[in-house]
Order: structure tokens, then C-alpha cells, then sequence
């Protein structure tokens, strides 16, 4: 399954359109939206499937590194843009810290959706 999470998501950048607004967009540096995302859910033609993909990471200087790929993100309004070499695509920004790349495949609608972690934070040993 995990294997097959992963080709929707890479078929996801392979099919993304990278969106280039001048002027509205600007280059993320803001701690609403930078941080470290984990897949918790995919939605296959409405039907819900564990998510394995790998995590998706926005940084505070406007870079991403999904599956190994890197580039830039935008943040444009309520949707954030990756731009890499190999991966292009966008994403809607909604409530809870979620990010959730839509697209299609044979199978219909796919959702990706993304929730940004929580730090855990080591315990330290006082004695």
C-alpha cells in the first residue's frame, strides 16, 4: 500500500501545475505555514486509504523537501505552490495547520492530506 501511496503522490507532482501570480505572491517565511507535515489521510475516489507517503517539510526560508525533492514554495492566498525541479504542485491551506493536495488519476478524485506535527520534545533525566 505504501508503494502505492507513494506513485499517487509522485503522479500528484508529475500533474501539478505550478501557479505564478506576480505581485500576490510572496516567498513563505512565516511560522503559520513552515514546519514538518505528515500524510495522516488519503481519500482514493472518496474511499479512505492509510497514507504512508513521506513527510512533507516547508521551511522558514521558503524551501521544501518532499521524497528526497527540494525547491522553492510560494504562498499564495489560501494555497501554497511547490516549485522544484522534478516536483510541481499546489496545495489548499486549511484549518488546523492541514495541507491537502488534490488531483486526479484513472481512479478518479485523490486527496493527500497533510497535518502539520508536533515537536516531541526529549525527556531529560535530572539525577
Amino acid at each position: 500500500m505504501r508503494s502505492r501511496i507513494g506513485k499517487i503522490l509522485a503522479l500528484a507532482g508529475g500533474l501539478g501545475v505550478a501557479v505564478f501570480l506576480a505581485g500576490s505572491v510572496a516567498r513563505a517565511q512565516s511560522a503559520e505555514v513552515a514546519g514538518e507535515y505528515e500524510c495522516t489521510q488519503a481519500l482514493v475516489a472518496g474511499k479512505a486509504v492509510p497514507c504512508n507517503a513521506a513527510p512533507l517539510s516547508l521551511k522558514t526560508d521558503g524551501r521544501f523537501e518532499l521524497q528526497g525533492r527540494e525547491g522553492e514554495y510560494l504562498v499564495n492566498g489560501s494555497w501554497v505552490v511547490l516549485n522544484g525541479t522534478v516536483l510541481k504542485s499546489r496545495a489548499k491551506i486549511e484549518a488546523g495547520h492541514t495541507i491537502v493536495f488534490r488531483f486526479y488519476n484513472k481512479k478518479g478524485l485523490c486527496e493527500m492530506i497533510y497535518e502539520r506535527r508536533v515537536a516531541v520534545l526529549g525527556k531529560t533525566n535530572l539525577g
